[in-house]
């Protein structure tokens, strides 16, 4: 098997196929550069912790490939999952900031490869260039309005509803089309997915029968397909 070459093993952040996508993706030349000799890239196995609850945050995470997801472990030993990340996005930021401890875990949900940020650099990055601040005050935004989406959604909103609405996040989030249908291209267990949602496991795999059967969904192994976005955006109970 070939080894992969130290530019895979780090990619440089001008070269970065997730930077557009990233915090820092106005950042110019000179400080492209010294974010490059600062960040360390590691590669992270499915179900491996990039940091767990309680921890002090000594940097932030830059997903340069992969999906991460955010979660924190209630009193009853249950896991919430708070948000999934993706490439171009950052993770460990609001503890960072705020200067408190993790509020809660950060897991590989595939092999993925993250940069790592550390602390002071990132300080004086934010300080010398003003369009990091503003991507990431935009990017807290986007979280706390996902947040109070969810948590609306979870009072107001049947599981019908929350599962079709899911699915359709998800779709817009990591969506390829092939072909007719329209891959999710993110392999999701149920448990997590009723984490998610915030319903049991039993009561996710009933609902994903009942769309496949009206032919909202159709499901290959792992993999995911909406086959009518626009019914499935009915029953999610949303605009078009």
């Amino acid at each position: 098997m070939n080894s992969k070459s130290s530019e895979e093993k780090n990619p440089h952040c001008d070269y970065c196929h997730s930077r557009s996508k990233s915090i820092f993706c106005d950042l110019e030349s000179k400080a492209l550069e010294e974010l490059d000799e600062n960040k360390v890239s590691n590669d992270y196995k499915k179900g491996s912790r990039l940091f767990i609850e309680g921890n002090p945050p000594l940097g932030l995470y830059c997903i340069n490939e992969g999906k991460v997801k955010l979660s924190k472990i209630g009193p009853d030993g249950k896991e919430s999952i708070l948000r999934i990340a993706g490439p171009g996005q950052v993770i460990g930021h609001r503890s960072l900031f705020s200067n408190e401890l993790y509020m809660g875990n950060a897991t590989a949900l595939e092999n993925s490869r993250i940069c790592f940020i550390g602390k002071k650099q990132i300080f004086d990055l934010i300080k010398e260039n003003p369009s990091v601040s503003l991507k990431l005050i935009q990017a807290m935004g986007r979280e706390m309005g996902e947040a109070e989406k969810k948590s609306t959604a979870h009072f107001q909103k049947s599981v019908r509803e929350r599962l079709a609405e899911l699915l359709l996040s998800l779709n817009e989030s990591y969506g390829k089309k092939i072909g007719q249908r329209q891959l999710i291209d993110i392999k999701l267990t149920r448990e997590e997915m009723a984490s998610i949602i915030g319903t049991s496991t039993e009561t996710v795999i009933r609902q994903m029968t009942d769309f496949k059967e009206e032919k909202l969904i159709e499901q290959e192994g792992k993999s995911i397909y909406i086959l009518d976005l626009e019914a499935l955006t009915e029953a999610a109970n949303l605009p078009f």
